[in-house]
């Protein structure tokens, strides 16, 4: 719990003298003013975050975690659990669509097990398993309030270890586990106090008797363990999962350290959820890379006050999502670091 604490306390607010420079430098760029939108406002964020007015993100960082949940036995995802530890073996064997586009983008993905139901034999893989699975939640608390808090802290410890050898610059968060979706339901129904109908959807693909299976399960999980909206930790512990609350570390450290955190999907959304609520300046470290088709996660976004990059349809998670959201905000410092003043290029600027 003294590393959560410790955490908390270093997260602070965005440098306003670095956005203010970037500003400038961006209104005398060869360009009209403003011409470029979003992709100058998040160089703007960006200089404000790392307090660099010409900010570049060389060192690319995505962390994929990885956990099992014991509500999936209720029937609530289309693939079986086994799937968990053989797509993080895909991920070690650089096959799946996280590795594609961390390749793509220059990133480096770090696969994390932080509750799969299966030991996971590959030293590639960063062992931070709290436990082989949540417990079901329909029946009972996904974990203890301490399992909880040491995988907040597992993430939180992710990042740390990785700034021991590695400077990151930028970090992405990813997911993958069966059956996730529906605890990240639960999560943003107890905190959004939205219904869950309006929030639950198909996951991986679910039919029409499966989705209000699904509903029906996160109801009850919600009822029997009777969350408090109040308290982020006491919410993951009855209804979340190890790598939520890991996610959530991560989001948390990377705010602490001032690192751009590019957030995915639905669990991810679910993750910065919790992290937001545990520190609400977090908030100010994250940009949200995309809308999900999952109906949960624009509510989870708008919730925290997030606007997301793209809207591709995507759902596939393992961080995916935060690779394109990476691309985009790399290009925006890009303009603001290499593109040319009106000066540098000796370019007349607009009539006055």
């Amino acid at each position: 719990m003294e590393k959560l604490k410790e955490t908390i306390k270093k997260i602070g607010t965005l440098n306003e003298d670095a956005m203010k420079k970037a500003k400038e430098r961006q209104d005398f760029l060869t360009k009209p003013m403003e011409s470029l939108g979003g992709l100058e406002d998040l160089s703007i964020k960006v200089a404000g975050i790392t307090g660099n007015p010409m900010p570049k993100l060389k060192n690319k960082v995505i962390v994929t975690m990885a956990g099992d949940h014991g509500v999936a036995c209720e029937g609530v995802s289309a693939f079986p659990q086994e799937v968990t530890p053989q797509m993080v073996y895909n991920f070690v064997h650089g096959g799946a669509g996280i590795n594609v586009l961390a390749r793509h983008i220059g990133a480096k993905v770090l696969v994390v097990d932080m509750g799969v139901a299966a030991d996971i034999d590959a030293p590639e893989v960063i062992n931070k398993k709290v436990d082989y699975g949540t417990k079901n939640m329909a029946k009972g608390a996904a974990m203890t309030r301490e399992h909880a808090v040491r995988s907040i802290v597992a993430g939180i410890e992710v990042v740390e270890d990785e700034l021991k050898n590695n400077n990151i610059e930028i970090l992405g968060t990813g997911d993958m586990g069966i059956g996730n979706t529906t605890p990240s339901s639960a999560i943003v129904s107890v905190i959004t106090k939205t219904d869950v109908e309006k929030i639950t959807g198909r996951g991986t693909g679910i039919d029409d008797d499966g989705l209000k299976n699904k509903i029906k399960i996160i109801k009850k999980a919600i009822e029997i363990n009777n969350p408090d909206a109040s308290d982020p930790i006491d919410v993951l512990s009855k209804v979340g999962g190890f790598e939520i609350g890991g996610l959530a570390g991560v989001i948390l450290a990377g705010a602490a350290n001032r690192i751009p955190v590019v957030i995915d999907g639905f669990i991810s959304g679910a993750a910065a959820l919790i992290a937001t609520r545990i520190e609400p300046k977090t908030k100010n470290f994250l940009i949200a890379s995309h809308k999900s088709v999952e109906s949960g996660h624009i509510t989870a976004l708008n919730n925290i006050g997030l606007e997301p990059l793209i809207d591709l349809n995507l759902r596939l998670g393992e961080g995916t999502g935060a690779a394109l959201g990476i691309n985009i905000v790399d290009a925006g410092c890009k303009i603001l670091c290499e593109m040319a003043t009106f000066e540098d290029a000796r370019v007349s600027e607009k009539n006055e």
